[in-house]
């Protein structure tokens, strides 16, 4: 990369993209990032137009995710969905009973 082409910001750098889409993401941010290769990477925009880049992870690495988090729960999903419904369905007489 000609000198031209590095922006003063450190943490800037222009890559050139491909005819196909394709960008090099620089080894340093991907480094920063985590991300290996091969691998996939998720482009989010944030509501200011800003574009993110995050690292995926993969299927092996999630594994077993669930039962670490914190959110985690020992109800089966069914009780969950079959409660949910309940209190829908008391919310829709309700607003009937109403008239609203």
């Amino acid at each position: 990369m000609s000198k031209t082409e590095q922006p003063d910001d450190s943490e800037k750098e222009i890559v050139a993209v491909t005819k196909h889409g394709q960008a090099t993401i620089p080894k340093r941010f991907r480094e920063k990032l985590g991300i290996e290769a091969p691998g996939k990477v998720l482009f989010r925009e944030t509501e200011d137009g800003e574009v993110i880049v995050e690292q995926v992870r993969s299927p092996s690495e999630m594994r077993g995710f669930a039962a670490r988090s914190e959110a985690s729960t020992d109800r089966p999903a069914s009780d969950i969905l079959r409660e949910k419904r309940e209190q829908d369905r008391e919310e829709r007489e309700a607003q009937f009973s109403t008239g609203k």
